[in-house]
């Protein structure tokens, strides 16, 4: 009796995790409104709070703006910060 209830069980997790495996989406957009802009323009002024002077926050903002934030700075990346670097 136990092996028929174990055996149905195991049919109908399998049954279930088909059903819905190719409805997952791991897109951040999902939960919350994602910006690519608001994310991009926020990053430009971690960037410029971490740097200081060194960084060219508003140069950063502006490419934010020209390129729709589709390139995001990252402040621990240098070849994502590099072109908004200043030699001081």
């Amino acid at each position: 009796m136990a092996g028929k209830i174990t055996a149905a069980f195991i049919v109908f997790v399998t049954i279930a995790f088909l059903a819905n495996f190719g409805h997952v989406a791991c897109n951040p957009a999902i939960a919350t409104v994602y910006d690519p802009m608001q994310v991009c323009i926020e990053n430009c002024a971690q960037c410029k709070k971490m740097l200081g002077a060194w960084f060219e926050g508003p140069l950063c903002a502006e490419s934010c703006i020209t390129f729709k934030g589709k390139l995001i700075p990252d402040c621990e990346n240098f070849a994502s910060i590099s072109p908004f670097l200043n030699k001081l």
